[in-house]
């Protein structure tokens, strides 16, 4: 027969903690997983910055800047979700994403958090090709449509 495949305290990619026979208490395992849950699956975070807000509200949600200060110090690049009575700091996976509110970009996380950068339109040059301009035009609108780029 084989052995059973062991768990460790918590889930390796989120760190959603597991429950285990006998535990006691396991609603407070469970509730903490569902609240991590409800702030990474399809997550959004208002804006970027390095305090939290004086009045947040449940669900919100930010990116912990870096030199994070009051409740939120030692948490840079985390995504800080307000429950309602604390903050609960997620740290960030390796190309995780998130949408910006603020901007309407997506944000990944590769070493730090970051989103594309807009190209300049095209323009001068010697030869004038209309259509390739219009065609890389439209790319740029359809990419900023898309989140890529900032919303303008």
């Amino acid at each position: 027969m084989p052995e059973p495949y062991a768990l460790g305290s918590s889930s390796p990619r989120h760190g959603l903690p597991y429950l285990h026979p006998g535990q006691a208490q396991k609603e407070f395992f469970v509730n903490e997983a569902l609240a991590r849950l409800d702030a990474l699956v399809q997550a959004s975070v208002l804006d970027e910055r390095a305090q939290p807000p004086a009045d947040p509200q449940p669900g919100d949600a930010y990116l912990v800047a870096a030199g994070a200060t009051g409740d939120w110090q030692g948490a840079d690049e985390a995504i800080a979700v307000f429950q309602g009575s604390a903050w609960l700091f997620q740290s960030p996976t390796q190309r995780a994403s998130v949408r910006r509110i603020d901007t309407g970009q997506i944000s990944i996380y590769s070493n730090g958090w970051s989103v594309a950068a807009e190209p300049a339109e095209p323009a001068g040059g010697t030869t004038v090709d209309t259509e390739a301009r219009l065609a890389i035009v439209a790319l740029i609108s359809a990419l900023r449509h898309s989140g890529i780029f900032p919303s303008t």
